[in-house]
């Protein structure tokens, strides 16, 4: 939308929200359950370390046994967050909480899916335990693999002889934003499995607890600490005091803990809550925080926390179509679209927090006033599944953006163990250099990463390149997947 939308007609506001609905005239009916049950599945696709038994993605076998080792450490487990073989734990912090949150939210409408939900997310907090086992020493393990290594080669993760080096935040090179964020998502965890698995939930949160003191006490983003180990890949350009916020919001919700109310309340300017409302993703976590904080408020249960709700509200008014905030746009077909790559993270992720507004605001009937526009909860829930929807392929491509899903998908994602042969078909090793006539094969990829959703049009056109090459536009990630899941779970049960 252009910067002036706010000046438009409301009669044309109304229209242009319409119009976004709508679009396409031909909307196909989708298998919502389907693709949930895919959008679990391809977590399965990102595993590293030792596969169970029941592992479903057959193709893909054990990786990286030894991480860790160097340090005397053992950090096998976690996820690749992407199409490379690196365990970022910024975005694999943040993956969980999400899948967490969906769970949270949504795991009454997953069926028989929500033991696969399950299984998703305690992958990641197995993990996230360990790189936080030595927190009472005063550090943190936030990262395996040398990015430089690991993106100068094209290499299955079972072939993986690159760099595996261990990189840690401590008290002299602080990383409140990786810690926070693993805070929240060990939080969000221990309340998905409180009742299921009472012990295991009480190891989440003391260990919450403990990251979330270290994250407060030595402040700082962990970018200035570990510079090129994680920019330009993952680096905090937002700033670490979200995610002090974002941890205390899920401590609070977990534990509820007078101290992490007060917290929130005594540091909401300090940290600056009401800045870039409109921004949600493994960097920025400011609409999530005050999305997340309202649900109280909307029940009647804290007004202290009121600001957050106005903070919210913006949020909603911001993402409208018609009246939308110059940084949040919408593609002709319909598509939100954010400037920067990986446009579907900024979809799903957006999409995540209308819908669970929208939940909010039903249960306590309320609504949304947007200068003459009123954001109904329903308009919310259109809003989000017409986002789901072109994922799944009501766009003007045609195709769906989850690989295995509809009848024309992306082919040639941007992923190593996808586009390489499996170890079953070509069990001798292939090397560094070796893998990349894979990589610039027009084939395509031999492994379907079922339920991956890639990064999709990345610019304003609704094009998309199907071309390895293309890292922005075919590139999946867990943090796409992750809010999608709660989306799919949704409309699987209420459509």
């Amino acid at each position: 939308m252009a910067p002036n939308a706010l000046s438009y007609a409301p009669a044309f506001r109304i229209l242009t929200i319409i119009l976004l609905l709508i679009r396409p005239s031909a909307a196909t009916a989708h298998d919502y359950h389907d693709a949930l049950r895919k959008s679990i599945l391809f977590f399965e696709g990102q595993r590293s370390g030792r596969l169970p038994p029941d592992q479903r993605l057959r193709w893909r076998h054990d990786s990286a046994l030894h991480d860790g080792a160097t340090a005397g450490l053992d950090l096998t487990g976690g996820y690749y967050d992407a199409g490379d073989n690196i365990k970022f734990g910024f975005p694999m912090a943040f993956t969980t909480t999400m899948l967490a949150w969906s769970v949270i939210d949504f795991g009454r409408s997953m069926g028989p899916e929500l033991g696969n939900a399950l299984k998703a997310v305690r992958w990641g907090t197995d993990y996230l335990l360990k790189a936080t086992s030595k927190v009472g020493t005063g550090v943190v393990f936030v990262q395996v693999g040398d990015p430089l290594s690991d993106h100068n080669c094209w290499e299955r993760p079972e072939d993986m002889d690159t760099l595996r080096t261990v990189y840690k935040v401590d008290g002299s090179h602080p990383g409140s934003d990786v810690a926070g964020e693993t805070a929240a998502a060990l939080a969000a965890a221990s309340i998905v499995f409180r009742s299921r698995d009472p012990a295991y939930s009480r190891l989440l949160l003391n260990r919450a607890v403990t990251v979330f003191g270290f994250a407060d006490r030595h402040r700082g983003a962990y970018s200035n600490s570990l510079k090129k180990a994680v920019c330009p890949f993952y680096c905090d350009v937002n700033g670490y005091q979200d995610e002090l916020l974002w941890a205390a919001a899920w401590l609070h919700k977990a534990s509820r803990r007078r101290q992490y109310r007060e917290y929130i309340v005594r540091n909401e300017v300090v940290l600056r809550a009401g800045d870039t409302i409109n921004e949600f993703g493994w960097d920025n976590k400011h609409a999530g925080i005050n999305v997340l904080i309202s649900k109280e408020v909307l029940m009647g249960r804290a007004n202290y926390f009121a600001s957050f709700k106005q903070n919210a509200d913006g949020f909603i008014c911001s993402i409208l179509p018609g009246i939308s905030h110059p940084q949040v746009q919408y593609s002709p077909g319909g598509l939100i679209f954010k400037a920067g790559g990986s446009n579907m993270q900024h979809v799903t992720s957006l999409s995540f927090l209308l819908l669970a507004y929208s939940n909010y605001l039903s249960h306590a009937n309320k609504v949304v006033p947007c200068g003459e526009t009123t954001a109904t909860p329903a308009l919310l829930k259109h809003l989000a599944k017409r986002q789901v929807d072109y994922i799944l392929g009501d766009n003007p491509m045609g195709m769906s953006y989850m690989v295995g899903y509809g009848a024309r998908y992306p082919q040639r994602i941007h992923h190593r163990a996808s586009s390489l042969p499996s170890v079953a078909v070509h069990p001798a090793h292939i090397g560094c250099k070796a893998g990349s006539r894979y990589f610039l094969s027009p084939n395509p990829n031999p492994n379907v990463l079922v339920g991956a959703v890639v990064g999709g049009p990345n610019n304003n056109t609704d094009a998309f390149p199907d071309s390895r090459p293309f890292y922005q536009e075919t590139e999946p990630t867990t943090y796409i997947n992750a809010p999608l899941v709660g989306l799919l779970a949704f409309f699987s049960a209420h459509s």
